[in-house]
């Protein structure tokens, strides 16, 4: 059993490995959810899933005292042809396919939407412009539901960027048809009063691609919980990250990939740089691997730069494995300050200090900012990156 797993040699783990010949108890990473509020008890900071969280901070969302305003958040989809944009109500079948609520800000979501944006890519249709959907905080309080289908073969690129100041918890639904690749990139560029939990839901079909790039730089506060699931043999997923934590900021992503089905392939990096005194970044990346799914093979990492004293890096990967009939499961976990050995090379050719710590971090998140595809993007990120750095200077 033991042979199935890969932990490269000299890197730095810090989470769990556990295997299983078979088991039919539901575990922290396959506890039920629901789509009921009453399921979920008030969190008091002590359980696992919330242990790392300041509950003082989520203002109300995760006790229910956070009343939606009129001036929460304001949804603007552009989309090129062959893309079907509607706004639903609640009793639309459409909703909460990909994934149901895992924790109680999850489920208060999704009791308390009034409207969900549906964004729909027909069968085979290859989108050659990005379908982009700009959510804006407005300074109040908004529940929120996306959901973005494609149909099978179908091809797409959708970039959701969020900024302004709102309290928001949110919900975003993906589900992909045999054959089609989708590329989402989300963008968290709140103001830094802003507080945002979020959980992502994606359904990969037969074959299918999905590949999902988070980028987390604004908030007082940000949550995310990528989820992803199996609806059929082939699919694969990639799971990339970026965050930027600076002073007081608390940024947290919450990453399960759930090997439901035989065959399937999923990788996930995450990188993240930190600053200031009580920067906070959480990384809890889970793979389960069920009896079921054999031939899987999977592997994610987090690597963390601190740049600066007073900050502080959680970083949890586990994996949980109920087959021995695998291709690999590995997993890695690092987080240390700059090599000086680098720096010292760049100032011996002549380069200032602050330009040659410049250069590490671009050189850091680099490979990153590349798996986004689209230039104008990848321009504002690294704008965004350089930005950070002046001010901590």
């Amino acid at each position: 059993m033991a042979e199935a797993l890969n932990i490269p040699a000299g890197s730095t783990t810090a989470g769990s490995v556990a295997v299983a010949a078979e088991s039919t108890v539901a575990t922290r990473m396959s506890a039920p959810p629901s789509f009921d509020v009453a399921d979920f008890p008030v969190p008091h900071g002590r359980e696992e899933e919330w242990r790392f969280t300041p509950l003082e901070r989520l203002r109300g969302l995760h006790n229910g005292t956070a009343v939606a305003t009129g001036d929460g958040v304001k949804v603007v989809v552009e989309a090129p042809s062959g893309v079907t944009v509607e706004t639903v109500g609640r009793d639309d079948a459409r909703l909460g396919r990909a994934g149901t609520p895992v924790d109680r800000v999850a489920a208060q979501a999704y009791s308390s939407f009034q409207h969900a944006s549906v964004v729909t890519v027909a069968k085979e249709a290859v989108l050659t412009e990005p379908v982009r959907i700009a959510v804006h905080g407005e300074g109040g309080v908004a529940y929120g539901h996306q959901v973005i289908e494609l149909g099978a073969f179908a091809e797409a690129v959708v970039v959701i960027d969020h900024t302004g100041d709102a309290v928001l918890a949110a919900n975003v639904d993906y589900v992909l048809g045999d054959g089609a690749k989708l590329t989402v990139v989300s963008v968290q560029d709140w103001d830094d009063t802003a507080v945002h939990v979020g959980q992502h839901n994606a359904l990969v079909g037969r074959d299918a691609s999905f590949k999902s790039v988070v980028v987390t730089f604004g908030g007082d506060l940000v949550r995310l919980h990528p989820r992803v699931a199996y609806a059929a043999t082939g699919g694969e997923a990639e799971l990339f990250g970026l965050y930027f934590t600076d002073k007081g900021q608390h940024q947290e992503h919450r990453l399960l990939v759930d090997h439901n089905t035989p065959h399937c392939k999923s990788n996930a990096v995450y990188k993240g740089a930190l600053q200031g005194d009580d920067a906070h970044a959480v990384w809890i990346g889970d793979v389960l691997i069920q009896a079921a799914a054999e031939g899987t093979d999977t592997y994610e990492m987090n690597r963390n730069l601190v740049l600066t004293d007073g900050a502080r890096v959680d970083s949890v990967p586990n994996l949980e494995i109920e087959t021995g009939e695998i291709v690999g499961a590995g997993h890695a976990s690092a987080t240390g300050r700059f090599d000086d050995e680098q720096l010292f090379y760049l100032q011996s050719r002549g380069i200032p200090a602050e330009e040659a710590r410049r250069l590490v971090v671009r050189g850091f998140f680099a490979e990153l900012v590349q798996q986004i595809g689209l230039p104008d993007v990848e321009a504002r990120l690294l704008d965004k990156i350089e930005a950070e750095l002046k001010a901590s200077v």
